[in-house]
C-alpha cells in the first residue's frame, strides 16, 4: 500500500514507518511547516492525493509544565489538525479507504478501577475533552464513507523516550516509586505491541471507530513502580508526593498524573491480535535487556 504518516518521527510514527516498508509498503511522510500547518490551515492536498491510507499521529507533546498556552497547543494540534486531514481527505480525487487516528485512553477521564471498554462513556476533564473533540474531528471522513480507526493509546512504554525514558535516570538512582499514593490505574503498551497493532488495525477492514491500543492487563501506579523497581534491580519505595507533582507540572498536569484509567483492549483482542508483551514486567524486562538498540 502506499501509505501517507504523520508524526513519522516520533516515538510511535519512527518504527512504524520502519515496520511498513520492511513488510512492502511505500510511506510518505507529512512533515509539519512543509507539507502541512494546522495552525495555518494549510495542507498539501497533492501529498494525500491517491493514498491507500492515512496513518495520523501528530500532536503536541503532553509532558511539561500546563500552562494556558501548552494546554491549547495540547488541544489544537489534536482537534485542528486531525480535522485539517480529515476534510481534506474528503475532497481528493481518489481518497484513502482507511484512516487510523491516534486518540487516548485519557478519553475516558479519571475512572478510578472501573474497567473500560471502547463502549464506555467519556469523561469530562480537560484531556476527556480533548479525546472527544479529537476523535470527533474525524467525522466528516467516516461520513464520506472512509473507514476510520480511532486509536486510543494507552502510555507507550520504550526506552527511547516518553513516560519510561523519563522514568529510568531516578529509578536507576534508587530514587523511583509511586506517584500520588500509587493507587491509579496505568493503561499501558509496549511500543513493539503497539506498532503491531496498528498494523493490525489497518489490515483489519471491518474494524472501524474507536479501539484501545493498550495491553490487556493495567496495573496500579504503584505496581508499576515496584515491577520497574524489581527489573532493574534497584528500591522502589520514594513516594511522590502530589504536591512536588503541582510544583513541576502545574496543578492540571499534575492532576493528569494522579488520574487513572483501566482500559482493556476488548475490541482489538476480538479482532484477534495477540500481544507479544501482555503482562508489565514481561514487557518491561523485553525493553529494558534490549535498551541499547532502542526496541
Amino acid at each position: 500500500m502506499k501509505i501517507v504518516v504523520s508524526g513519522s518521527s516520533g516515538l510511535v510514527g519512527s518504527p512504524l514507518v520502519q515496520a511498513l516498508e520492511a513488510r512492502g509498503d511505500t510511506v510518505a511522510r507529512l512533515v509539519h511547516g512543509r507539507q502541512w500547518d494546522p495552525d495555518r490551515n494549510l495542507i498539501d492536498r497533492a501529498s494525500l492525493e491517491g493514498s491507500d491510507a492515512v496513518i495520523h499521529l501528530a500532536g503536541e507533546n503532553i509532558f511539561g509544565r500546563w500552562t494556558d498556552a501548552k494546554k491549547q497547543r495540547i488541544r489544537d494540534s489534536r482537534v485542528r489538525g486531525t480535522r485539517l486531514i480529515s476534510n481534506t481527505l474528503v475532497g481528493l480525487t481518489r481518497p484513502p479507504t482507511v484512516l487510523l487516528a491516534a486518540s487516548a485512553v485519557g478519553y475516558y477521564g479519571d475512572r478510578g478501577s472501573q474497567m473500560l471498554t471502547e463502549s464506555s462513556s467519556p469523561g469530562h476533564d480537560f484531556l476527556a475533552e480533548v479525546g472527544r473533540e479529537w476523535e470527533e474531528a474525524t467525522g466528516s471522513a467516516a461520513r464520506a464513507g472512509i473507514r476510520v480507526v480511532n486509536m486510543r493509546f494507552g502510555i507507550v512504554l520504550s526506552p527511547a523516550g516518553g513516560a519510561l525514558g523519563k522514568m529510568l535516570t531516578p529509578f536507576r538512582l534508587g530514587l523511583g516509586g509511586p506517584i500520588a499514593g500509587g493507587t491509579q490505574y496505568v493503561s499501558w503498551i509496549a511500543r513493539p505491541d503497539l506498532v503491531a497493532a496498528i498494523q493490525h488495525v489497518l489490515d483489519k477492514r471491518d474494524v472501524a471507530g474507536p479501539v484501545n491500543l493498550t495491553a490487556p492487563n493495567p496495573v496500579t501506579n504503584r505496581e508499576f513502580a515496584t515491577t520497574l523497581g524489581k527489573v532493574l534491580g534497584r528500591p522502589a519505595i520514594v513516594p511522590v508526593p502530589a504536591f512536588a507533582l503541582r510544583m513541576a507540572f502545574g496543578a492540571d498536569g499534575a492532576a493528569m498524573l494522579q488520574a487513572g484509567q483501566r482500559a482493556l483492549p476488548e475490541r482489538l483482542l476480538a479482532s484477534g491480535f495477540q500481544f507479544a508483551f501482555p503482562t508489565i514486567e514481561a514487557a518491561l524486562r523485553h525493553l529494558l535487556a534490549r535498551s541499547d538498540s532502542v526496541p
